[in-house]
């Protein structure tokens, strides 16, 4: 009976203890007293589902990990320290080495692990089926130089993603989708800008912080993380970062970013899956180097490419239905040049799949989710092939993009495209969620930064329709 009772004892204990346990961005009673030293904390799921939790800290060493009351060490992903200087693609005058003051740490979390925290707080734990998705990209506050754009960082209409991670999180998803580019703050603000004024600038941890982590932390907390990346995480900008905070792969020499002459290795990762329960996955594609132009028959990154949609379409055959992320939309719509021309889908990654498949995509894969032009909008096709969403408008300054309400009729993104639907919203910040209804269907809505519903759309297998043709501009005020 003792022994029956101590048993209990330390259960109630424990059980106690979990149920204190604030998550990340709430203060437990001891970093209230002596100052939190974590600095950000979250869960990245990588291939076959395997989840890592990571934490980005000011203290000497790495915290333990605590699982359903167990303790599990956490080792060091990267340690403090000031990468040298490399090229960039900055000038001279707007470049600086990048300073990391900060250790990371990660463990792999356990399968069936139900209750997570390091230093006090809670981490997410990964689901077993997820339910609902909450798509986000392009997030960053937009600081270059050498387009003159300077965002209103300090303004929190003019850079709204730490209210919409708030609104995103209130959604309760099973997972965070992010389509890449997290990191805009890459020059300094000149002086005299109020809007920008007093912003870190590079690419190291004071600009990450600023643009990406800290905003984000109540999303982070929400739900585990598949990431992106995008074409500002390309080694010759904020890469440093990307392979010490965000990649779920091992952080090794030679990828890690910081020599110019092994970019090849660092900007190109192979494609993973992460299983979303049933008969649904996520294929993740490394393809954000992309230029904009069909790749040479000598160009490197040709078979790059083209090795990138073997393993996805290996990846393929392991579920009935995949939606593939990838940054850069291959079969999107934007404008290019000054006379707004209206362009289709990326043309360097078109070129290398179409020449192992002129319908672009193997079978199974329904969707594609990308960023980088900065709206959102849905193309669904009369042909077989998979849809397309782009949700690159959750903090990045939107793009002025002069997209028609109805494409033309000899308009195509890609040879054989035949679009059968088509819906956008430009000039409006917000978040896309993805709802299971059934095998192959899910129920897609927009939103927008108050936490309306700007627009609804219906996603069967790889066809798509939305309620809307175009969302107005005004729905996101």
């Amino acid at each position: 009976m003792a022994i029956l009772r101590r048993v209990l004892g330390s259960t109630l204990a424990v059980a106690t203890a979990l149920a204190a346990t604030p998550s990340f961005g709430q203060a437990s009673p001891s970093t209230k007293r002596g100052g939190d030293l974590i600095k950000a904390g979250y869960v990245v799921m990588g291939p076959q589902g395997i989840a890592t939790a990571r934490v980005i800290t000011e203290a000497s060493k790495c915290p333990p990990m605590l699982v359903d009351g167990h303790a599990v060490p956490m080792t060091v992903r990267s340690p403090p320290g000031t990468a040298a200087l490399r090229p960039t693609l900055s000038t001279a005058e707007n470049s600086k080495a990048s300073v990391f003051n900060v250790l990371t740490c990660e463990a792999v979390i356990a399968s069936g692990a139900r209750r997570i925290s390091v230093a006090g707080h809670r981490l997410p734990a990964p689901p077993k089926l997820v339910r609902r998705i909450v798509v986000i990209g392009d997030t960053g506050c937009r600081m270059k130089a050498s387009d003159n754009a300077y965002q209103a960082c300090n303004d929190a209409r003019a850079f709204p993603f730490a209210r919409l991670a708030h609104r995103a999180a209130a959604a309760r998803p099973d997972l965070i989708l992010h389509v890449g580019d997290y990191h805009y703050r890459e020059n300094p603000c000149p002086v005299g800008n109020a809007g920008c004024a007093g912003s870190p600038w590079g690419y190291g941890w004071a600009a990450w912080q600023a643009d990406f982590f800290r905003p984000a932390r109540p999303l982070l907390a929400a739900a585990p993380l598949i990431v992106v990346r995008g074409n500002h995480e390309n080694c010759a900008r904020a890469g440093q970062g990307w392979w010490r905070f965000l990649d779920p792969g091992p952080l090794q020499p030679g990828r890690d970013c910081n020599d110019p002459a092994n970019d090849h290795r660092g900007d190109n990762t192979p494609p993973y899956a992460v299983p979303l329960g049933h008969d649904t996955q996520v294929i993740v594609l490394d393809l954000a180097s992309a230029g904009s132009k069909p790749l040479a028959a000598d160009d490197p990154l040709l078979p790059v490419y083209q090795d990138s949609y073997r393993r996805m379409a290996a990846l393929a055959k392991g579920a009935v239905h995949s939606f593939v992320a990838n940054h850069k939309p291959i079969l999107g719509v934007g404008v290019a040049g000054k006379t707004a021309t209206l362009s289709g889908g990326n043309a360097a990654i078109q070129s290398a799949f179409a020449s192992l498949n002129p319908q672009l995509l193997p079978d199974g894969v329904d969707v594609l989710l990308s960023g980088h032009i900065h709206l959102w909008e849905q193309l669904g096709f009369a042909s077989d092939h998979p849809s397309q969403f782009v949700a690159g408008f959750s903090g990045t300054e939107e793009d002025k993009v002069p997209l028609p309400s109805r494409l033309p009729a000899s308009f195509s993104p890609a040879p054989g495209a035949v679009i059968g639907a088509f819906s956008s919203w430009v000039d409006g910040f917000g978040y896309m969620t993805m709802d299971r209804l059934g095998s192959g269907r899910w129920k897609i809505r927009v939103w927008n930064l108050a936490g309306s519903a700007v627009n609804t759309c219906v996603l069967n297998g790889r066809k798509s329709q939305c309620r809307y043709d175009r969302v107005p501009a005004s729905a996101g005020r």
